[in-house]
């Protein structure tokens, strides 16, 4: 599902090519016109410099025109008066008024020089800086559209041309075992055409615009890739953020963040750490005195409360046991003193129930603990194995034997040196062979 940040960043990438294709036709268009007007001054002021020079008064209408249309045409792009067809139109007009030039205006006042002499004397390369102009549009539409009309134009101009020739001479009309003579003769003849070098010179020209058009092509196709890649990008951001918001919700937040992090599952963890069960006393009647929507609605509150104050301390909730829950420290995020962290939070876990009104047991051991994911490749869970997970477990039970808000194992009474312990004896646990030495809150800790 597209996020609406993404569809947004779409639509700016989309108005960001936009705009770097109107910046691209302004600045091609400001070239044109610039070449055009400074054409218009020289050609005006020519009879000053030039002694003997008269301009036709037809080129400085056309070039006074020719600039005025770029001025213009500057003057729409961007604007709500821009349309697309009118950049078509613009070079439309630009190749087909150059090649016009050369059919037109005579090369020579004399009526017996053949206009022929204009192909010959300056060429098709005057179009050349049109088509490469084209490509600052970074249309590649626009760079065919132009060579297509100089090839069109340069023709037309072309058989106009010799179709009011009395006689033409080409190539072809060289022998197979010419002379000097017979290539002076032909060759340097004004009425020689070189049909073949038209052929030649606009074939050249296309072939430039394809490769500039496929060049301009791929440009897009770059800024394009790098758009989607970026959408992608952002997509599967908002994907991992929407799920590690859904999914941190069961499983610890930091773990969560390392899942989502990684492709693969969690590679298993062992670290000496210390885990901590705790569970609400008395649950059961309090259960059957409330409806279910009254227990769900105190239980959450008291849990989202405990949870909270178990990551104040490092602690991560590995998972909800009824009306309790499983905490680990120093498994699978680092701690330097997790006995200790154990402790304190099993204290303020007895606040807080009582602030909501309970009384809670926390049965606290240390030991080797194990974290990793289960599961199948469809679903998987991320858990934690070790003797201490299930030692605490039945501490936790032992409270209420003891008549003890909390029991700790032995390593943990060692490893915990800010807050008092003392000896509850040796206890028989279940499933435990030998009895095991259990401390519980010193007096003056517990009051």
């Amino acid at each position: 599902m597209t996020s609406p940040e993404v569809d947004q960043f779409a639509t700016e990438s989309s108005a960001r090519l936009i705009r770097a294709e109107q910046r691209g036709l302004r600045l091609a268009i400001a070239c044109r016109t610039l070449v055009t007007g400074l054409a218009f001054v020289w050609y005006v002021a020519a009879p000053i410099i030039f002694t003997g020079f008269e301009p036709r008064f037809a080129a400085v209408v056309i070039l006074l025109l020719f600039t005025g249309i770029g001025v213009a045409h500057l003057a729409v792009i961007g604007t709500r008066f821009d349309r697309g067809w009118i950049k078509y139109a613009v070079y439309s007009l630009d190749t087909l008024s150059i090649c016009a030039t050369f059919a037109l205006i005579p090369i020579s006042r004399a009526d017996e020089v053949p206009q022929i002499i204009a192909f010959r004397a300056y060429g098709i390369y005057y179009l050349f800086p049109l088509v490469a102009v084209s490509c600052l549009s970074l249309s590649w539409r626009l760079v065919l559209w132009t060579g297509a009309m100089c090839v069109v134009g340069w023709w037309g101009a072309f058989l106009w041309v010799i179709s009011r020739m009395d006689g033409t001479l080409s190539w072809a009309d060289i022998p197979a075992n010419a002379t000097r003579a017979d290539y002076e003769t032909i060759f340097l003849s004004i009425d020689f055409i070189a049909r073949g070098n038209r052929v030649e010179e606009s074939a050249m020209l296309m072939f430039a615009a394809l490769a500039l058009a496929v060049a301009v092509y791929r440009a897009r196709g770059v800024f394009f890739a790098q758009v989607a890649s970026d959408i992608e990008w952002r997509r599967e951001r908002t994907a991992r953020e929407r799920v590690s918001a859904l999914f941190g919700t069961y499983v610890p937040a930091e773990v969560a963040k390392k899942l989502i992090a990684n492709d693969g599952p969690m590679q298993p963890q062992r670290s000496q750490g210390t885990a901590l069960v705790m569970d609400i006393a008395g649950f059961t009647a309090f259960s059957s005195r409330h409806s279910p929507e009254e227990v769900i609605a105190v239980l959450d509150a008291f849990l989202a409360d405990a949870t909270d104050t178990v990551s104040t301390h490092g602690g991560v909730v590995m998972s909800y046991l009824g009306d309790g829950f499983l905490v680990t420290f120093n498994a699978p995020i680092r701690l330097p003193d997790p006995a200790s962290a154990a402790v304190k939070t099993a204290l303020h876990l007895l606040e807080a129930a009582a602030a909501h009104g309970f009384s809670v047991r926390v049965g606290i051991a240390s030991g080797d603990l194990v974290t990793g994911t289960i599961g199948s490749s469809e679903r998987r869970s991320f858990t934690v194995y070790g003797d201490a997970v299930n030692l605490a477990a039945r501490l936790e039970s032992q409270c209420k034997a003891l008549g003890a808000p909390i029991l700790t194992d032995e390593p943990t009474a060692e490893g915990c040196t800010s807050i008092p312990l003392e000896p509850a004896g040796h206890q028989a646990i279940d499933g435990l062979v030998t009895r095991v030495p259990v401390f519980r809150l010193s007096e003056k800790t517990a009051h």
